[in-house]
């Protein structure tokens, strides 16, 4: 069971190339989402790379799926987009005060 905050998994879930990709490529889709297929042409993926990257990205939480039939549309979660936004900018140039250790000159 893992211990990462949601903050750190969707940090490490966006810390691959690939899958930053996947998602920017979810966010410009908007609502509406990708069908896993279109993800793969559009980005060159074999299916099986394509969804290993995907599973990473549902499992913290950046993605969600819904099955229609046979096809899985791929959306962005975007509440979750947002509080890793806020996280990430919440002191945004507040200043940090720089702590002397002992015996540093």
């Amino acid at each position: 069971m893992s211990t990462a905050s949601p903050t750190a998994r969707a940090l490490a879930a966006l810390g691959h190339d690939v899958r930053l990709s996947i998602f920017r490529l979810l966010v410009k889709a908007g609502e509406d989402g990708m069908r896993i297929g279109d993800i793969g042409e559009h980005l060159d993926l074999a299916p099986s790379t394509l969804a290993h990257h995907l599973s990473t990205l549902v499992g913290a939480g950046l993605v969600l799926q819904e099955k229609q039939g046979r096809e899985v549309t791929n959306r962005t979660n975007y509440p979750a987009m947002n509080e890793l936004l806020t996280f990430l900018s919440s002191e945004c140039c507040v200043g940090v005060t720089a702590i002397m250790k002992e015996g540093a000159a």
